[in-house]
């Protein structure tokens, strides 16, 4: 049970994170204009810029975390990006009646999602993952494993 555990619950997990970002990623690519104008209308100056950034954001987060190849970087990158969005999009405290109720929904959404780009910087991707095939390889290698007889001795 703990090898299930420790190994495909880490990348069941890590798809599920990642899927949301990739999504919003290439909703932005396919509907460029409509969110600039979505973010002008929440008063932001430079939607292009901010723009381009989001998408880089959450695209190069999302595919790292997905394959666990530097995937503490890739949950960073998300936990960034997270910040301004729920603070400045989702800014339930300017709103009133149900939008209000639905704009806390959404906060405390990115709130919980904030905490598993945490935990995969805190524990890494898993066993299943980029990261764990390199560890693994580099332990093999002849050279590493020269040196560690040499270390033991």
């Amino acid at each position: 049970m703990i090898g299930f555990v420790q190994g495909f619950l880490p990348l069941l997990g890590r798809i599920l994170l990642s899927a949301i970002f990739l999504m919003s990623a290439i909703h932005k690519l396919t509907h460029w204009s409509a969110t600039e104008s979505q973010m002008q209308s929440e008063g932001l100056a430079w939607v292009s810029l901010l723009l381009a950034g989001a998408v880089a954001f959450e695209l190069a987060g999302s595919l790292m975390v997905l394959v666990g190849f530097q995937a503490r970087w890739g949950a960073l990158l998300l936990f960034v990006f997270l910040i301004p969005v729920t603070f400045i999009v989702h800014d339930f405290w300017t709103y009133e009646g149900q939008e209000q109720q639905t704009q806390m929904i959404n906060f405390i959404k990115n709130l919980a999602v904030m905490g598993g780009t945490l935990m995969v910087m805190a524990f890494g991707a898993g066993a299943f993952s980029v990261d764990a095939w390199r560890v693994a390889r580099r332990r093999e290698h002849p050279a590493v494993r020269a040196g560690a007889a040499q270390a033991v001795r």
